[in-house]
């Protein structure tokens, strides 16, 4: 069994007012701090940050549907410049809330796929629900796996690591691989060219 939810948590609902008969609506808006981890590798929530909630709770048979928004803002990096970045993030979620002596909890699991659908499903325990887990599947989902600072960012140099947008003219003289080694013989025949000219005030070979 899971630890009892703490009315106390900014994520976790009181579905008492409510009650239960279907059909039965209730609004509400809460903003609430950011948990840890509302994100992935290189964008999202900071830890703290606030979280506008708008929910919509609907009474149904077996439990509660809650339909809602949430809006926040992200921060991160961008992939290709790696300058930081900040944007609004809206994320729509819905979710079914089961009540505990719902039909479909007390039948037995007949499969392993069945096994995994039970561990998929939310449930109300003490009249309260935890919307935590919805709100992070929700916002990370939502988030852009490669997000960039704009859509023409054109990243950094590959030879120097300069920002390419701070400098668009910028490039380098790139020499090809293949024609290095002549390159390098070139040199050198003009090296020992300039060995074999005569010097100034040296003595000529005498015709005999």
């Amino acid at each position: 069994m899971n630890a009892r939810l703490d009315h106390r948590s900014p994520l976790v609902f009181d579905t008492r007012e409510l009650g239960r008969r279907p059909g039965t609506l209730k609004r509400l808006s809460r903003t609430v701090e950011a948990p840890r981890d509302l994100g992935n590798e290189v964008i999202g929530v900071p830890e703290g940050a606030p979280v506008e909630l708008d929910l919509r709770l609907e009474s149904v048979m077996d439990g509660v549907l809650v339909t809602g928004t949430s809006r926040a803002a992200v921060k991160g990096e961008c992939v290709r410049c790696l300058e930081p970045l900040e944007r609004e993030l809206e994320a729509d979620f819905q979710e079914m809330f089961s009540y505990p002596d719902a039909d479909d909890r007390s039948r037995p699991a007949e499969s392993g796929d069945d096994a995994e659908d039970e561990e998929d499903t939310f449930f109300i325990e003490d009249d309260l629900f935890d919307l935590e887990p919805v709100l992070r599947d929700a916002v990370v989902l939502s988030l852009p796996l490669q997000p960039v600072c704009q859509d023409d960012c054109p990243g950094l140099c590959s030879d120097c690591g300069a920002r390419l947008a701070d400098d668009p003219d910028h490039h380098h003289d790139a020499v090809d691989a293949r024609w290095a080694a002549l390159q390098g013989l070139v040199g050198t025949n003009q090296d020992d060219e300039k060995d074999n000219v005569p010097r100034n005030g040296g003595d000529e070979p005498q015709e005999k």
